[in-house]
């Protein structure tokens, strides 16, 4: 079976067979995608986690087509109407919605109007005039048929009965219906009016009509929500005429009396059965596409807010905000470690001695503590603590603050998680530890909230939730393995995303911990429940920073270690020059030569790579490479923005029609797309990503709406 799976997929996504054949392989052996991704590159020809995870999908898709195919036909013979043609057809359909199609006319039914009309005896009559003979009288025909006793009081009712028989074969029709499906897709409108006689933020959809082929995804969903919400009244719109030359020429053949019956039942079956079932579908397929989309986007941005560089070896200062209750406050060292906590009353116009004190309390905090650095969380009076916070640098030379999305700290804080890390403190002390930790480390931290509550897509509580979740995890796993995890500090939430590990054993691993310590990566395998396969998918993405295998710090998995220990030796290095890395790994390699390195170290070429890479940066943060957040020493206010003026900003979130970018003004302001570059480009992801800095320039300015207008192309301000 998998055979033809491989040669499917290797055709659909331009790889060789072989490729495909030990990926498939390596997944129904219970492989992770990170560990596949990372550590059997000579066998998958180095495909990233992307195309592997899209490779499982489909590959899953194809199993469970398989599957239905089966129970379809198994369907079919119990009822002994598999005809080798149906048989054929059925194996060669490549979609469900083909395999469906082909099912539809042999799937119970409920009562319709023909199965009515075949208990009063009029199928024998239905099948006469399907044949559309050129001799004979159709009314005539239908005399035979007349019974009052089932309600058959005349040839008219026989000939209407008939026609409701034809019009469901006509419905049922599985290559008319694709033909049918195809030509909607291509030529038919999507068009929305007004349901209410009230302003709302659908107006723009209140008279709006656009082509199912170009209808933007965004817009898909922004209308379902619409319509679902009793504003909008959405419908699908096409050339009646052409559609049913398209159901007449396949079932009409002459001009007889029999024929006009059947082109009368076409007609119905279009208008009552056809037309109303392609639309849903229609439909159906829309928000399919539009789903895939959002999550895509909302998947992208995960991972480029997960992916934003730390900000590390800085003493933090993180400032939940508040009006009544104050805003609470939180140091934290520099591994995240709670040092302090106290509130502090500054937001609320007046109330000087409240400021008085506060300013007392946080320059205590740094002097005492060596504080550096501070993160204000953007939510509810974070504009009043940056300027409060912006008055106090002068007297706090050194420091610096920056602004931190705070979507989901409240998640978090109220969650059993932040509940058991911090028992003593309240929701919003929790808060505080949280914003700090967000700017150090936003990965360790942004993976204990639920991905959707983060607030880096789109209309994400209309998406199909378990596809979310699903994308949305995946991402999250990536990013964990990508950067791997400190095996001695990391959270059990943060362990619970490395490969083959999850949320039991990332328990076991902290108790392991606690009580034990974990000296090396081989202490690992002690930890109840981690048997070899998990500690095959998850050791290489643990680092075990004070082991005294140099190696145990490294992303070099512990199959390769007698090969890292060759190719040290061969390049004539020693284990404890890999601590503090060895810049002329690589350079000495080359010299030696690749190849011959990778036979004398019994490995291959991906691999030695990986092995040369990790001895010249050991435990590297691909995140370090990435330009910094900005920390700023100022404040802008939006009555201080004019059009024209160009400012940095930090782009918090991608979305169809644009980028939305923080400039410090507590307001993002929106770059749309057809204002990112001076090109056409698709889509805003082409151009930015979260977590980008990027040089803009102030189009307009609405202060009572708070809405800023931005280009990143000055000659389109």
């Amino acid at each position: 079976m998998n055979d033809k799976y491989v040669e499917f997929l290797a055709k659909e996504f331009s790889l060789r067979p072989a490729q495909v054949q030990a990926v498939i392989e390596l997944l129904d052996a219970g492989n992770t995608i990170p560990f596949i991704a990372r550590y059997r590159k000579e066998a998958t020809g180095s495909l990233d986690d992307q195309v592997l995870r899209q490779l499982s999908e489909r590959l899953e898709y194809l199993r469970n087509l398989d599957k239905r195919r089966e129970e379809i036909e198994k369907a079919l013979s119990e009822q002994d109407v598999l005809t080798d043609e149906l048989s054929d057809q059925l194996k060669r359909a490549a979609t469900l919605s083909e395999l469906e199609d082909l099912y539809r006319p042999f799937r119970p039914k409920r009562r319709t109007r023909a199965t009515i009309a075949r208990e009063k005896g009029l199928e024998p009559l239905a099948t006469w005039l399907m044949v559309q003979p050129t001799q004979g009288d159709p009314m005539a025909k239908a005399q035979e048929f007349v019974d009052p006793e089932k309600d058959v009081p005349d040839g008219e009712a026989a000939l209407a009965g008939a026609r409701d028989i034809i019009a469901e074969m006509v419905s049922d029709d599985a290559a008319l219906r694709k033909a049918l499906r195809e030509q909607l897709t291509r030529e038919s409108v999507v068009v929305t009016k007004a349901a209410k006689d009230e302003d709302s933020v659908y107006s723009n959809y209140y008279d709006f009509h656009e082509p199912v082929r170009a209808i933007a995804a965004h817009r898909v969903l922004a209308i379902n929500r619409g319509e679902r919400e009793g504003f909008l009244k959405v419908s699908v719109e096409t050339s009646d005429e052409r559609a049913l030359q398209a159901v007449k020429r396949a079932f009409v053949r002459g001009n007889s009396p029999a024929s006009a019956q059947v082109a009368e039942a076409c007609e119905d079956a279009w208008s009552r059965l056809l037309f109303p079932s392609l639309e849903r579908e229609i439909r159906n397929l829309l928000t399919d596409r539009a789903n895939e989309s959002a999550i895509r986007v909302f998947s992208d941005n995960l991972h480029q807010l997960l992916m934003q560089p730390p900000i590390k070896g800085k003493v933090t200062l993180g400032v939940d905000p508040g009006f009544r209750t104050g805003c609470k406050l939180a140091v934290i060292d520099e591994n995240g470690k709670v040092l302090d906590t106290g509130v502090g009353h500054f937001t609320l116009p007046g109330n000087e001695a409240g400021k008085a004190a506060s300013a007392r309390l946080i320059k205590g905090f740094v002097k005492k503590y060596g504080v550096t650095a501070i993160a204000i969380g953007n939510g509810t009076a974070s504009r009043e603590s940056e300027q409060f916070i912006v008055s106090l640098l002068p007297e706090l030379p050194g420091v610096a603050y920056i602004i931190v999305s705070e979507a989901g700290a409240s998640v978090y804080s109220a969650s059993p998680l932040a509940t058991e890390e911090f028992p003593d403190f309240d929701v919003t002390q929790r808060s505080a530890v949280s914003i700090a930790r967000r700017m150090q480390d936003p990965l360790a931290e942004l993976v204990k909230i639920d991905p959707k509550a983060i607030g880096v897509g789109q209309y994400q509580h209309d998406l199909k939730q378990n596809e979310l979740t699903a994308a949305l995890d995946g991402v999250v796993e990536q990013c964990v393995n990508q950067v791997g995890v400190e095996v001695s500090t990391a959270s059990a939430t943060l362990l619970s995303h490395v490969a083959g590990i999850g949320p039991a054993l990332a328990k076991n691993i902290v108790a392991y911990r606690e009580e034990n310590g974990i000296p090396s990566r081989a202490a690992l395998k002690k930890v109840p429940k981690l048997g070899p396969k998990a500690f095959e998918q998850c050791a290489g993405f643990l680092r075990v920073r004070e082991s005294k295998n140099p190696l145990d710090a490294t992303a070099v998995h512990p199959e390769s270690y007698d090969a890292a220990k060759a190719v040290l030796n061969l390049l004539g290095y020693d284990a404890k020059d890999i601590r503090g890395g060895i810049p002329d790994a690589v350079q000495r390699a080359k010299l030696y030569g690749l190849e011959k390195l990778a036979q004398a170290a019994n490995v291959g070429l991906p691999t030695l790579h990986d092995i040369l890479s990790e001895l010249q940066k050991p435990g590297r943060d691909p995140r370090d490479d990435l330009p910094k957040p900005v920390l700023r020493t100022d404040v802008l206010d939006m009555k201080d923005l004019k059009p024209g003026m160009e400012l940095t900003g930090t782009v918090r979130n991608v979305i169809d029609f644009g980028a939305f970018v923080d400039i410090g003004v507590h307001q993002d302001g929106l770059v749309h797309i057809s204002r990112m570059a001076d090109r056409f480009i698709r889509h805003p992801s082409e151009v930015v990503k979260v977590g980008d800095v990027v040089k803009v320039w102030v189009v307009s300015v609405d202060e009572a709406k708070k809405r800023i207008a931005l280009s990143m192309v000055k000659d389109k301000v």
